[in-house]
């Protein structure tokens, strides 16, 4: 008679199985701090898109009517106020773009532009040390202008091809459509900073 074969079972050493655990342990450890670090970033993240919407949009500029305070293709952050000074650069909604210009009047200050593009606020003129050539620029309104409550006369610092305040078609802009102000320029890195 044939003798059945014999199953051999090899139990484990002692060192294997504490190997083993270690293994196992360094696994379960790694799986817990994967599962961390992603809902760390998830709620980063998701702040971050709040604080962006709700206080500090970010826009990156096209065109070059702000130049050269502001050049295309720049990013800026915004801050959400509903007060504004005379020389801030706000951005607001017009025809579902987003602009950005400067203040140059408050609401009830008297605007007048001259031939040579003088800006003149109240009957003094205006020292503007952000533009580099005055214009009278794309202008329809009569001058002077008296901007209206809750508005805020705008205008580029490129003023020959900047469309804004002088234009009727934007013309004072109110309150309600300003997001805010633009106040740091984060890219591009040689250029970060304050804007003024």
């Amino acid at each position: 008679m044939a003798k059945k074969a014999e199953k051999r079972i090899e139990v484990p050493s002692m060192e294997q199985i504490q190997q083993e655990r270690k293994r196992i342990r360094r696994e379960a450890y790694y799986r817990q701090s994967l599962r961390s670090t992603i809902s760390v970033l998830v709620v980063v993240a998701a702040v971050a898109v709040l604080v962006a919407t709700l206080f500090l949009p970010i826009l990156q500029i096209s065109g070059d009517s702000m130049s050269p305070s502001l050049e295309h293709d720049e990013i800026v952050v915004l801050l959400k106020s509903k007060n504004f000074d005379k020389g801030d650069i706000v951005g607001f909604y017009f025809q579902g773009k987003i602009l950005l210009k400067r203040v140059i009047a408050l609401p009830g200050d008297e605007v007048a532009i001259d031939a040579e593009g003088n800006v003149y606020v109240n009957g003094e003129i205006l020292e503007e040390p952000y533009i580099s050539e005055k214009s009278l620029g794309d202008c329809d309104i009569e001058f002077p202008y008296t901007v209206p409550e809750t508005s805020y006369f705008v205008l580029g610092d490129q003023r020959i091809n900047s469309v804004d305040s002088r234009n009727s078609n934007i013309g004072a802009v109110s309150n309600e459509d300003i997001i805010g102000k633009v106040f740091i320029r984060v890219w591009p890195l040689n250029r970060i900073g304050f804007v003024y």
